[in-house]
């Protein structure tokens, strides 16, 4: 062992933690994290219907959960591929047993991908080898930050997207699409550009051309979620992200979600946190 390995292991033992990537920032490169590391112990970060500004590519390996994919929830299980392109809403729900790792790559063109959330569930094991050889591929390279490591981790999500696409191709073609859960989509891709504007829920159902009792209805039933439960949550998301990884001020905050008051926003906080904006700053930092 070299004499520098000493003094390395001892600012490990000292730096803090890593900090969860928020979702909304600029990703610098590509990055890979074990789904518990993705969280670092918050799991609201995946649990909450969000949008992000990367791609991301989960490969779970055990357990079983639910998964909320552009406004359709579904199960999941082991050696299941899901894929949601940025800008995409999403909610992963982890069972206690779940395990995997979530690829995670920048919104910037370097790699060509699908523009539709994908689940495929690999049952062939030469399919499951190959994406697993390719992520450990991906996690040797950023662990050990050779030379050319930026080149390499996009030729490696290279071929991950062509591992994506070819079983796509093969997989059995999706049953039709009912009305119902078109008008989610939909609904789902206004609501991922308008959540922050503090539109009511009639607006959304102006825009869709349905009444606010129908977008009630579709949503329950394709996402198991009301349409204004969906909003909350978006909104919730983000208000806990930008108090938690920002030093915006709270009226600041609140602007920027759609609140007509500082007031309104802390009601909205209390309400689903148990806490005024300024007590949900200072106990996740002083934890």
């Amino acid at each position: 062992m070299s004499a520098a390995a000493p003094k390395l292991a001892a600012q490990n033992e000292t730096s803090p933690p890593p900090r969860p990537i928020a979702p909304d920032q600029p990703l610098p490169q590509i990055r890979v994290e074990t789904l518990a590391g993705l969280t670092k112990g918050a799991p609201w970060l995946l649990e909450q219907l969000h949008v992000r500004s990367h791609h991301i590519l989960l490969w779970t390996t055990r357990g079983q959960g639910r998964v909320l994919l552009h406004g359709l929830r579904r199960g999941f299980g082991a050696h299941n591929a899901i894929f949601i392109p940025a800008g995409k809403l999403l909610s992963f729900e982890l069972g206690l047993q779940v395990q995997g790792v979530a690829t995670l790559i920048p919104n910037d063109g370097r790699v060509t991908l699908p523009d539709r959330a994908q689940h495929l569930r690999l049952q062939d094991g030469t399919e499951q080898a190959e994406f697993t050889a390719i992520l450990d591929a991906l996690r040797r390279e950023l662990r050990e930050e050779r030379p050319l490591m930026a080149e390499a981790l996009n030729a490696h999500a290279r071929l991950l997207s062509v591992a994506l696409r070819r079983d796509l191709q093969e997989a059995a073609p999706p049953p039709p699409t009912r009305a119902s859960e078109r008008i989610v989509r939909r609904f789902c891709d206004i609501l991922a550009s308008e959540y922050t504007n503090g539109h009511p829920m009639a607006w959304y159902a102006d825009r869709l051309d349905i009444t606010p009792t129908h977008l009630t209805r579709v949503c329950r039933q394709a996402a198991g979620l009301t349409a204004a439960e969906m909003l909350s949550q978006m909104t919730q998301h983000r208000a806990r992200s930008l108090l938690l990884d920002s030093d915006l001020p709270i009226n600041r905050v609140a602007e920027s979600l759609g609140f007509g008051s500082a007031a309104y926003f802390t009601r909205f906080c209390q309400q689903h946190f148990g806490a005024a904006p300024s007590q949900v700053r200072k106990q996740a930092r002083a934890r």
